[in-house]
């Protein structure tokens, strides 16, 4: 008894097990992750090192140097991606190698620094303490700025703090970070004359003031029983109360500070981070959100939160989304269920239309059921709904009634034949498990390389071959026990007792029998024409654009705005708001949310934060809909080159999937930084000279202007000042020099001496700034102990890879692929002349391709091999297989119909499609090759069995091909599938009719199967 034939006599248990299917898929899909995007790990991490004072080069040399040895050294450094040397900052940033995964890094980041703190000892005198930044890759899905109409940045702070509070509180959320908090400080303005005047120097002013203010323990006095704290008071109670703190002049005499200082609690002069929404000042809150969650359900209750704050958020200040991971999902999946529903109904239809109703409503059942069961596994396997899964489930749709057609439709016509139900299972089971089994294992295996990629793509697209695999295993299982038992309950009734009638009569049937019986007699011009169109797909496809991730099908885009380097982030602030309030009044424009001096927080899972800039800027700009993107877009584009030509602007849309800004990087390394920035001048140049290369930059940046004062060592020695006098007194008269805290409650402000705004102004009073002088017990100009200044020219960050210096070179298209961009300038940019000891490297989406591809190639060999055996073993002989992979090619003639004929590109998810059908093909071809040796055996003359066995399995195999094609429709719509679809779509339907001939042919031809009947 095989497992059709027990379903028929089990009802009960079968029945069970099918309402365990439905139940479990109801269940699961409620209960189940839904995201965005599929959930990857990040594989990097940074490391920053503060080094007050030290130029670009020092800080590469002194710190950058000795950190990037002690990290080389750990097992698990893929390689220092990047390190970024700025004056006054190194910030290194590390990638780990693909097979770790998002539960290996927290003893990674444990490891990490420990090597840092071995090498601390090596570092400068005045270098701070490394810093490692784990949470690079934290998403912050629902992300808000908080705006108020004439509330202090204080006042907006403590209503954001109180808002952070409340959702913290809500089951799920991980952490909610806010920024854009300007600094609050304690001014202490001196005029250098006045303090030259009383023989005071800025040292003991200093000094009083952060002893005044310090927390120091004062011990415990027993009085009894009883322990008591002693704490002195003296703590500055209020800003007015600095001014109260006596100091000694050079007479003798005490003077009050408040006498000699204006004292003033203000914002820093020069802003930090700034965000602005539709030109209004604010705060963001990211709010983060523990992996594995149901994105929809916690944003329900985020929104339930946002509406009962109400009484804390004072009137005038307002909460404006700029990212709502959760609606977005909600949306998704809404849009995936409703093709995933169409999809069933256009896999119904043609199922009614074909195989009439109760078969067609037997298929559906076994659909539905196994669609149910996946996403029942789906859930207890820890695999979210998401853009990846969701589509998976799509393509598997028109595959997954495969099976249940062809155990369908040998049910039905053995049924039809005269066979009870019982009978009819048997057999049919018996004699198409196995082949069922062996092309169920191909189909899935066809996916296994995505699967068992190691790099960051096949982790983001993973989720498609374990989609797959549950999905297609169930088809299996459902169409040998489920299948025969609907089959037996709604065919009984409706079959006629005529077992004379021939089932394959039609005249479709007919001229299909007649075509592969005219193809074996003309085997050789059959086989040539087919070769011919292969060989004409090959030339063509090398005209199919190329790619690698298309953009996010999202109403949104960036634009990035960097000023000339060195710029104030005042001038940057006042370009990017110029520019959002031109976004503003554009039409369809909802809101443009501009960050000045870095980047916004990880909203998605793609974004990719740029590094702190003061002379950078991005705008978010949100439209009502996609549409309107294209034409906001050019009118930006044409704003900044017009309004601010001085300005190097990028305009890029959301990604989806691994990538980068620049579609064409040439990367050149090598010793020395001019000769690094000649060769990348070159290759900027040749890009210049194509007319479809734009946003033409290098990521070094300009030089920056730099004033140096040449310090005097003999004098500087015989007045008892030091260089760092020199550089201190300079930082006191412009920036200003901190010399205590003040307290207010949890803020801690500090206190900054600085010179008055007349005096610090003014770059003419350089020469007269004055420098305290131990020896003569007075402070004198600083023109005494320099020999001079002078203004040159500085690298404002060097930028590294691998500890190589590394400058990158990089452009867009304009209108045309990459590729064929990419293509162009190679060719001229490798004629560029390399001295001895530099190197030329591509990256880009050159890179990232190459990458992806070497992911899934590491583990294509092993899935082929798989499929081979696999075809080997259920045939037990070589011819079979042999047929098989020869038709597998021919999947490339509908391929490159398709995409030329769509004008879609062949990206990676088409490279995904491709593989994909070779599953499918197999599949097909073998159903086929099985039915034509079962007739052989049975003693049928060999051109009878084949023609028997083409007409026979004709319609499982076109109605199998139909519903995978159909029920791709709804991926059309949709950026990230569209091109996988059109792949599968269109080399599924031109292969599946040269199957239908060309497999029958090379049966003929390789079995030496004569044209005509020995009968």
């Amino acid at each position: 008894m095989n497992i059709g034939e027990y379903s028929v006599h089990n009802k009960v248990v079968s029945w069970l097990l099918i309402v365990v299917m439905v139940g479990g898929g109801i269940w699961g899909f409620e209960r189940m992750g839904k995201l965005e995007d599929p959930a990857f790990t990040i594989k990097l991490a940074k490391i920053m090192t503060r080094y007050p004072g030290a130029s670009a080069e020092q800080v590469q040399q002194e710190v950058t140097y000795h950190l990037e040895d002690a990290i080389q050294r750990m097992e698990q450094v893929k390689n220092i991606k990047m390190t970024v040397s700025r004056p006054g900052l190194s910030d290194i940033q590390i990638e780990f190698k693909d097979k770790y995964r998002a539960q290996d890094f927290p003893d990674i980041y444990n490891e990490l620094r420990r090597k840092l703190v071995d090498v601390r000892g090596r570092l400068p005198p005045g270098a701070a303490e490394p810093q490692v930044i784990d949470d690079f890759g934290d998403v912050y899905g629902v992300y808000v700025v908080l705006t108020g109409e004439g509330y202090s940045w204080r006042d907006l702070w403590d209503t954001a703090d109180r808002i952070k509070r409340e959702l913290v509180l809500v089951p799920g959320v991980r952490k909610v970070v806010i920024e854009g908090e300007q600094r609050e400080v304690v001014y202490v303005d001196i005029s250098r004359a006045r303090l030259g005047e009383l023989g005071v120097s800025p040292t003991q002013i200093a000094a009083v003031l952060q002893s005044q203010n310090v927390v120091a323990d004062a011990g415990r006095v027993r009085i009894g029983d009883e322990l008591l704290r002693i704490e002195p008071s003296g703590e500055f109670a209020s800003v007015a109360s600095i001014g109260d703190v006596l100091i000694s002049s050079g007479e003798q005499r005490l003077v009050f500070l408040r006498d000699i200082a204006t004292i003033t609690r203000a914002y820093e002069d020069i802003p930090g981070k700034m965000y602005y929404v539709n030109g209004k000042p604010g705060l963001t809150l990211g709010i983060s959100m523990l992996g594995g969650e149901n994105v929809v359900a916690i944003g329900e209750q985020l929104q339930a939160r946002f509406d009962a704050m109400t009484t804390i958020i004072p009137v005038g200040m307002e909460i404006t989304p700029i990212y709502d991971q959760p609606r977005e999902v909600a949306g998704s999946v809404r849009g995936f269920m409703l093709g995933v529903a169409q999809a069933v109904a256009i896999v119904l239809v043609v199922l009614l239309l074909f195989m009439g109703l109760r078969t067609g409503i037997v298929i559906g059942a076994v659909l539905l059921i196994t669609v149910s069961g996946t996403l029942f596994l789906m859930h207890l396997n820890g695999i979210e709904l998401q853009r990846v899964s969701l589509g998976a489930l799509v393509i598997a749709l028109g595959m997954l009634v495969d099976n249940a057609i062809v155990v369908a439709e040998g049910m039905l016509v053995r049924m039809q034949a005269g066979m009870s139900a019982t009978a009819a299972a048997r057999e049919c089971v018996g004699k198409t498990i196995w082949p069922l089994l062996g092309g169920t294992a191909i189909g899935i295996l066809a996916f296994s390389a995505i699967g068992l990629s190691p790099d960051s793509t096949g982790e983001f697209a993973g989720s498609l071959f374990w989609v797959i695999l549950i999905s297609l295993s169930l088809s299996w299982l459902t169409a040998i026990s489920t299948t025969p038992l609907l089959c037996a309950w709604l065919l009984r009734a409706g079959t006629p007792a005529n077992a004379g009638t021939a089932p394959y009569g039609s005249i479709f049937f007919r001229v299909y029998r007649a075509s592969v019986a005219l193809a074996i007699k003309h085997r050789w011009a059959t086989l040539g024409l087919v070769g011919g169109l292969f060989f004409v797909a090959l030339i063509g496809f090398g005209s199919v654009k190329h790619g690698f991730f298309p953009d996010a099908n999202a109403s949104l885009f960036f634009v990035d705005i960097w000023e000339p380097e060195g710029s104030d982030i005042r001038m940057t602030r006042r370009d990017a708001l110029q520019v959002s309030r031109f976004l503003q009044q554009q039409e369809g424009v909802l809101r443009a949310s501009a960050v000045i001096g870095g980047g916004h927080q990880r909203f998605t899972l793609v974004y990719d934060a740029k590094e702190p800039s003061r002379a950078y800027a991005q705008i978010v700009v949100q439209t009502d809909s996609r549409e309107r993107i294209e034409a906001v877009w050019a009118k930006a584009d044409r704003f900044l080159r017009e309004e601010l030509p001085w300005t190097d602007p990028i305009i890029k849309p959301l990604r989806i999937g691994p990538g980068r800004d620049s579609k064409i990087e040439a990367r050149f390394s090598g010793p020395d930084p001019l000769v690094l920035r000649d060769l990348s001048e070159q290759a900027k140049a040749i890009m210049r000279a194509d007319p479809e290369a734009k946003e033409i930059r290098d990521d070094w940046r300009a030089p920056v202007k730099v004033v140096r004062p040449l310090f005097n060592e003999q004098i500087g020695r015989q007045l008892g000042i030091s260089r760092e006098a020199v550089a201190g007194s300079l930082q006191y008269a412009f920036d200003g020099t901190q010399v205590g805290l003040y307290r207010d409650g949890v803020h801690l402000l500090p206190i900054l001496m600085r010179a008055p705004e007349a005096e610090r102004g003014d770059i003419s009073n350089l020469r007269d700034i004055r420098v305290w002088s131990p020896i003569l017990a007075q402070s004198v100009p600083v023109s005494q102990v320099v020999s001079g200044f002078e203004t040159s020219w500085e690298n404002s960050l060097l930028r590294s890879r691998n500890r190589q210096l590394t400058i990158i070179a990089s452009c867009n298209p304009s209108g045309e692929p990459g590729a064929d961009l990419f293509e162009r300038l190679r060719e001229r940019i490798e004629q560029v002349e390399l001295p001895p000891g530099y190197a030329l490297a591509w990256g880009g989406e050159h890179e990232d391709s190459q990458k992806a591809s070497q992911g899934l190639s590491g583990a294509l060999p092993m899935g082929f091999l798989l499929m081979i055996l696999t075809s080997i073993l259920l045939f037990g002989k070589l011819r079979q297989p042999l047929i098989i992979w020869l038709t597998v090619p021919l999947a490339i003639i509908g391929i490159t119909a398709g995409l030329l004929g769509a004008d879609g590109a062949f990206d990676f998810m088409s490279l995904l499609g491709a593989l994909s059908l070779v599953g499918l093909l197999i599949k097909n071809a073998i159903v086929l090759i099985e039915e034509i040796d079962q007739q052989i055996e049975s003693g049928k003359d060999g051109l009878e069995a084949i023609l028997d066995s083409a007409v026979s399995r004709m319609r499982p195999v076109l109605l199998a091909a139909v519903t995978t094609i159909l029920g791709l429709i709804p991926l059309l719509p949709d950026v990230f599938f569209v091109n996988m679809a059109i792949t599968i779509m269109a080399g599924l339907g031109f292969a599946t009719v040269l199957t239908l001939i060309v497999v029958p042919t090379l049966y003929a031809l390789l079995f030496r199967i004569a044209a005509t009947s020995r009968a």
